[in-house]
């Protein structure tokens, strides 16, 4: 039996905070403190929050902890898209509000109903004054959806669905742990100097002898995207991939684009086109983040990419830009409110440049790696594509499950 309820039927509706870092006694690792900022969209749990509360911050506020298993759901900024489910005892802040369910509710179940669900918060949006997408509790308790009352279907229905989760969820681990492992080899050669053959080979002003420094603009073609006219709908479709920033955070290849554009729309603007196996680095506003390019592609103009001259500098120049996250912020920080490095700033950026030789045997360590990582990406695309193809039959009961 299906029935219109409200959320918060559901359960208790909890709205996270913010403690003041006036006070850094309430900071600490005793509690996570999840952000709407740290949920990946790809990502059922977030297990690497950037913060936690300490032990006074979780007896000071522990009356809004969120109890595992409970659905957190973004609803300033990132409005219809994010949520996340507790892995553990958490909080959240202000952005969030949490479904914690009641025991009529299955709590895989919930997460699952609520997804299925999300993208209808954008039309409670009331917006603030800084324009960004905001929902009340008051608005998203009250929202209607239709949910079976059978906790024993619940139940199965949440098997069903986490099942493709917990898949995904052990090749997102694979995924970290193979990157990790180039990250490892990066940090021995490149930082720590102890590379193959590093005991004869005289350092020089702290560089090993043959290393170079050379700029952004003389290991590539830096090419700054740009976005076509979104007034011309025919510029617009599933031909080109477009990569903007929100596409980034999803790994280290951006597979899978939010928006595409169409030959047309593309042939507009032919100098902006990406061929696969570059770096994208994205530089205005979130700066700092890189993908490597998957297929030929555009990106938007919040985004420089490295066309390489010389492809077995991929891995090694991947990472070296993912070290520069700092300096990237120090560029582009000019007073103004938002940080943005323009191209001039990104191509005169110097990094060190190993010898020919040793940035070859880096390539050949990190291929495999990465393309286990690439195949683990794509198969996790599949499993996502089969779980959000059931859910709305499971339940709308298109699809019945049987006790």
């Amino acid at each position: 039996m299906r029935k219109a309820i409200k959320i918060k039927d559901l359960g208790e509706v909890i709205t996270g905070n913010t403690p003041p870092r006036s006070n850094p006694e309430l900071y600490g690792r005793h509690t996570p403190f999840i952000k709407a900022t740290n949920i990946e969209e790809s990502s059922k749990f977030t297990y690497f929050p950037e913060e936690f509360y300490s032990e006074i911050g979780f007896q000071k506020y522990k009356k809004s902890l969120i109890r595992k298993g409970a659905s957190c759901v973004v609803t300033i900024g990132s409005v219809g898209k994010k949520m996340t489910m507790a892995h553990c005892d958490c909080f959240i802040n202000q952005a969030m509000n949490a479904v914690v369910p009641n025991n009529n509710y299955d709590d895989e179940y919930v997460y699952y109903l609520l997804k299925n669900n999300i993208h209808k918060l954008k039309m409670l949006n009331s917006g603030t004054a800084s324009g960004r997408e905001n929902i009340s509790k008051s608005a998203f308790s009250n929202m209607e959806i239709e949910a079976i009352l059978d906790k024993d279907k619940q139940i199965i229905i949440g098997k069903i669905l986490s099942a493709y989760d917990k898949l995904i969820e052990n090749n997102q681990k694979q995924i970290k742990l193979l990157e990790e492992a180039a990250q490892r080899l990066y940090k021995d050669w490149f930082v720590d100097l102890r590379f193959p053959g590093y005991e004869k080979t005289p350092i020089i002003d702290g560089v090993p002898e043959g290393w170079k420094k050379y700029r952004i603009s003389e290991i590539g073609k830096v090419v700054t995207g740009k976005t076509p006219s979104t007034e011309k709908e025919e510029y617009y479709g599933k031909e080109i991939p477009f990569v903007k920033i929100p596409d980034m955070y999803n790994g280290i290849y951006s597979i899978v684009t939010e928006t595409s554009l169409t030959k047309e729309g593309a042939d507009t603007q032919k100098s902006k086109y990406i061929p696969a196996n570059s770096i994208m680095v994205s530089c205005i506003a979130t700066v700092g983040l890189v993908n490597i390019s998957v297929n030929v592609c555009q990106t938007n103009q919040q985004i420089n990419t490295i066309i390489l001259n010389q492809q077995e500098d991929l891995y090694y120049i991947y990472f070296t830009m993912k070290r520069l996250k700092t300096l990237l912020e120090g560029v582009g920080s000019n007073g103004a409110t938002m940080t943005n490095v323009n191209k001039t700033k990104f191509e005169n950026l110097e990094i060190l440049y190993p010898i020919k030789e040793l940035r070859k045997k880096y390539f050949c360590f990190c291929y495999p790696i990465f393309k286990k990582i690439y195949d683990l990406s794509m198969n996790n695309i599949f499993l996502s594509q089969a779980r959000d193809c059931l859910l709305p039959k499971l339940m709308s009961g298109e699809l019945e499950v049987q006790l």
